[in-house]
C-alpha cells in the first residue's frame, strides 16, 4: 500500500485534537491559574484525526488548566472536592463537553458561585458518561464539586495489610488511558494538553505526592489533617496526571533524582535506582535537555498493575523490580525515556499508541546500550523481538491488531497496550536509523522532540516530520524503507533488523549442553545476568522430564529466586510440564503482586490446561481483590469468562 491514498483518507477526518499551546507565565494559588495562550489551530494542520475515545469537542472549547482541591476519606474510599476548569472557547461556542465516568456532581458554578446549567449523558460501557455544562458569562473557569466513587476504576485504596509496612492505609492513581475521568472531571484525551494544580487534604500521618512540583514537602495544617500543595506548569495530557498517599519517605539519589517509597522499602529501592543520574545523562545525549525540573520515583505496593508509568517528574514503579542487583533498571529506563516520548511528545489519540511506546522502546534500549554496553542492549532486543514474534503468532486470527496505526473504533483503548506498539515500533526506528545512519537518525530525533515539545501528534503528523527532516521528502528511500507496510500493515515487514548478541550465543551453547545430557551443576553459568537466565529457560529443550526440571530448579534455585522476571520465566516452564513441585511458588507469585504482565500470560497458561483451570480458577478467587481494576479487567476475561464458557 501506498502512502498517497492513506494520507487522503486521514487528511479526510474530522476535528483538530493537538492545538499549540504557547505558555506565558504562571501565577499559583488554588482559584488563581497559569496564563495560556491557546490557539485552536493545530501543530500540524491539516492532519486531524478525531479522538474516539472523549466526548470532548476541543475545536469548540477545551480545558487548559486544572485545579484540584480535593479530600482522601480512606473510610468511603472516596475523593471529594472541587476541580476548577480554565477554558478557552471559540466564540460560538456556548457549551463545554467533558468526560466523567462514576462521578457524583454536586454542583457546577462559575468562580463567582453562580450555578451553571449542566447535564450528564448516558452512559457508556467503555467511555462514561459525557458532562455537558453551558459556558459562564466570561467563558474562562468552571466550577465542578463532586466525589469519586468508591470502585473508581483508576483509584486503588489499599488496606494497610496490603502495604511493606502493614500500619497505614494507601491510596494509587492509574490515569492510562482513559481513567482520569474517573477521579476527575476533564477532556481526558492524550491530544488536550493541561497544566494543573492541586490541594490535597490528608489525614496524618499520611503523606501525598503527584506529578508535579510538591510545593509544601511537610504538609500544611487543615484542621485535624494536613494538606499538601502541587503544580505543574507544563501542559501535560490528563492521563499523566498522578496522586499517591501513603506512608512515603524520600532518599535522594542524586542533584535532581531521588526515591519516595514506604519506610522498609525505600533504602533497598534507593540502592537498586542508584544508577538514575547516569541514565538521564545518557537520555540528555539522546533527546536533548531533560525539561521537567526533577526526576523521582515513587515505588508502590505490590499490587500496581504496571512496571512503571511515566508521570512527569515521579515515575510510578514496581516493587517487582527490585532484584537486589540492579538487574531489571531497564525498567526505569524506559520510564525516564518516556520523559521525552510520550510526555514531552505523546500519542495525539490512542490509535497513535505506538508514538508513545514505539520510541520509547527504541529510547530504552538506547540508554542501556550508553550505560552498559552494545551486548546488554542486544539481550534486550532480542528477548524483546522474541516477545513481539509470540504476539503476532497469537493474533493470527486478528491481522487488525498486527498494525501499529492500530484501528481502535468502539474498543478499549487499553488493547493497543500489547508488544506490537512497543516491539514493533521499536523495530521500525532501529530498521530507519539502520538505513539513514545512526548520526542523521539522531540529529533528527533531536530535532523532533525540539520541534514538537509539549505537544501531541498523530501517526500524519509525524509522517509529515518524518517526511521533511529525515527523508527530505525522498519517496524512493520511504518506498525501499516500506514504510507504508510498517505503520499500516500487519506483520512484521522483512526489512526488519535482526538483533544477535553473543551473549545468548553461550547461553544457546549451554543449553545444548544441558539438552545433551550434561547435568545442570556442571554448565558455565558464571556471571550470567538477567537476561541470559530469561534466554536460557526459553530456549531449554521440549518437553523436559520431571528429573530434569527438578534438577534445573534444586542447582539454579529458580522457584526461590528472588527475581521477578527469572521466576517469571520459569513458572511458564513449570506450568507447560505441570511441574508439580513449582506451584506453591506460582501461587505465591500470583497472590503476592499485580503487575499485568506477569499475571495475564501465567493466568493464560493455566487456563490452556485441564488440570490448570480449576487451580486458576481457586487462585484468581483469592487473589482477585489484591489486584488494581486494570488487572482485573483483563483477567476477568481469561479467568471468569472462560470457565463459563467451559473454556
Amino acid at each position: 500500500m501506498r502512502f498517497g491514498p492513506w494520507l487522503t483518507a486521514a487528511l479526510a477526518v474530522g476535528i483538530a485534537v493537538a492545538p499549540a499551546l504557547s505558555y506565558v507565565g504562571p501565577s499559583f494559588s488554588l482559584g488563581i491559574h497559569p496564563v495560556l495562550t491557546v490557539t485552536l489551530q493545530d501543530v500540524t494542520a491539516p492532519a486531524h484525526e478525531r479522538d474516539v475515545h472523549s466526548f470532548a469537542r476541543p475545536a469548540e472549547a477545551r480545558v487548559t488548566h486544572v485545579a484540584l482541591d480535593l479530600a482522601a476519606d480512606f473510610k468511603t474510599h472516596r475523593l471529594s472536592g472541587t476541580a476548577t476548569l480554565t477554558i478557552h472557547a471559540s466564540p460560538s461556542a456556548n457549551e463545554i463537553v467533558l468526560d466523567t465516568r462514576d462521578l457524583t456532581i454536586s454542583s457546577v458554578t462559575d468562580e463567582q458561585g453562580r450555578s451553571l446549567a449542566h447535564q450528564l449523558a448516558s452512559s457508556d460501557p467503555i467511555l462514561g458518561r459525557a458532562l455537558h455544562v453551558t459556558l459562564p458569562e466570561d467563558r474562562r473557569r468552571i466550577v465542578i464539586r463532586y466525589a469519586t466513587s468508591p470502585e473508581a476504576p483508576a483509584l486503588q485504596w489499599l488496606n494497610p495489610a496490603q502495604t511493606a509496612g502493614r500500619k497505614e492505609p494507601y491510596l494509587f492513581s492509574q490515569g492510562q488511558a482513559i481513567l482520569t475521568r474517573s477521579w476527575i472531571p476533564t477532556q481526558d484525551s492524550p491530544g488536550i494538553r493541561q497544566t494543573y494544580e492541586a490541594r490535597i487534604v490528608v489525614r496524618k500521618p499520611l503523606v501525598a505526592v503527584m506529578s508535579a512540583e510538591m510545593l509544601t514537602p511537610n504538609g500544611e495544617p487543615s484542621g485535624a489533617a494536613r494538606a499538601f500543595r502541587f503544580k505543574l506548569t507544563h501542559p501535560i495530557p490528563p492521563y499523566l496526571i498522578a496522586l499517591a498517599v501513603g506512608d512515603i519517605t524520600f532518599r535522594p539519589i542524586g542533584p535532581r533524582s531521588g526515591v519516595y517509597a514506604e519506610p522498609s522499602v525505600v533504602d533497598k529501592a534507593a540502592s537498586e535506582f542508584a544508577d538514575v543520574e547516569k541514565m538521564m545523562a545518557a537520555a540528555e545525549q539522546l533527546g536533548g535537555p531533560y525539561r521537567w525540573g526533577r526526576y523521582d520515583i515513587l515505588v508502590l505496593p505490590p499490587s500496581f498493575p504496571f512496571g512503571g508509568m511515566e508521570n512527569p517528574r515521579l515515575t510510578f514503579a514496581t516493587p517487582t523490580v527490585l532484584a537486589g542487583d540492579r538487574s531489571l533498571t531497564s525498567l526505569v529506563a524506559h520510564e525516564l525515556a518516556h520523559s521525552w516520548s510520550g510526555n514531552l511528545v505523546t500519542n495525539a489519540t490512542w490509535r497513535d499508541f505506538w508514538l508513545n511506546e514505539g520510541f520509547t522502546t527504541y529510547f530504552e534500549n538506547r540508554i542501556m546500550e550508553t550505560l552498559y554496553g552494545r551486548d546488554r542492549a542486544a539481550m534486550l532486543e532480542s528477548l524483546g523481538r522474541r516477545d513481539l514474534l509470540d504476539k503476532l503468532a497469537a493474533l493470527k486470527d486478528t491481522p487488525g491488531d498486527q498494525i501499529l496505526h492500530l484501528n481502535l473504533n468502539g474498543r478499549d483503548p487499553d488493547d493497543a497496550a500489547t508488544p506490537v506498539a512497543y516491539e514493533k515500533g521499536a523495530a521500525f526506528l532501529r530498521m530507519v536509523e539502520q538505513r539513514v545512519g545512526r548520526d542523521r537518525f539522531d540529529t533528527w530525533l533531536v530535532g523532533y522532540f525540539n520541534r514538537h515539545a509539549f505537544t501531541s501528534l498523530t501517526t500524519a503528523q509525524f509522517l509529515g516530520d518524518f517526511r521533511e527532516n529525515l527523508l527530505t521528502n525522498d519517496t524512493d528511500l520511504e518506498e525501499t524503507m516500506r514504510v507504508a507496510e510498517w505503520l499500516e500493515q500487519p506483520g512484521l515487514p522483512a526489512n526488519a533488523t535482526v538483533p544477535s548478541s553473543n551473549a545468548f550465543a553461550r547461553v544457546e551453547a549451554e543449553a545444548q549442553r544441558f539438552k545433551s545430557g550434561t547435568s545442570p551443576r556442571e554448565l558455565n553459568t558464571s556471571g550470567w545476568v538477567t537476561q541470559q537466565w530469561q534466554h536460557f529457560l526459553r530456549v531449554l529443550p521440549e518437553p523436559l522430564k520431571e528429573q530434569q526440571l527438578q534438577q534445573l530448579d534444586e542447582t539454579f534455585g529458580f522457584s526461590r529466586t528472588g527475581n521477578s522476571e527469572v521466576l517469571f520465566s520459569w513458572l511458564r516452564v513449570a506450568i507447560r510440564h505441570h511441574y508439580t513441585p513449582a506451584l506453591p511458588a506460582l501461587e505465591h507469585f500470583l497472590t503476592s503482586q499485580g503487575r499485568r504482565k506477569f499475571l495475564q500470560p501465567l493466568y493464560e497458561d493455566l487456563m490452556a490446561r485441564e488440570w490448570g483451570r480449576s487451580e486458576a480458577a481457586r487462585i484468581y478467587a483469592q487473589a482477585r481483590p489484591l489486584y488494581h481494576a486494570v488487572s482485573i479487567s483483563t483477567l476477568d476475561r481469561i479467568v471468569l469468562e472462560r470457565r463459563a464458557h467451559g473454556r
